[in-house]
């Protein structure tokens, strides 16, 4: 992204980059602690990968709140890059459900996550250049 599409490319990245790591931040860091909930039962998974899951909480999904969150971040400065981004960041999320990572729940919030952490990324410089010092 940040070859093929020049300065706007450039831009898109980082700011991807930026909303991503406010992502995994508050999703792993903040949100996963607070609520510890176990992964779905393996009973409920139709094929054998279902031992090689994380150990750690189902809730929120990290993946997804990062996935979504790099795409969001990349839509207003460069639309295509964000299209390019987006089937993946579908795929992520719906592997998460069918690999027995997490429930469809753990899904959606990791979404809202991710979009919440590119809000916060975009309103950041404003908000610091309105600070008092």
């Amino acid at each position: 992204m940040s070859f093929a599409g020049g300065r706007r490319g450039r831009k898109a990245a980082v700011a991807g980059l930026a909303s991503m790591a406010v992502a995994e931040l508050v999703s792993n860091a903040v949100a996963k602690p607070l609520r510890g909930r176990p992964r779905p039962p393996k009973e409920w998974i139709p094929h054998d990968d279902v031992d090689d899951r994380p150990a750690s909480s189902s809730f929120p999904s990290g993946h997804t709140a990062a996935a979504v969150a790099f795409t969001s971040a990349v839509a207003p400065t460069w639309p295509r890059g964000a299209t390019a981004c987006a089937v993946p960041a579908v795929m992520v999320a719906a592997e998460r459900v069918h690999s027995g990572a997490h429930y469809p729940t753990d899904v959606a919030v990791g979404a809202v996550i991710g979009l919440a952490a590119t809000a916060l990324v975009r309103a950041a410089p404003r908000l610091l250049l309105q600070h008092p010092r």
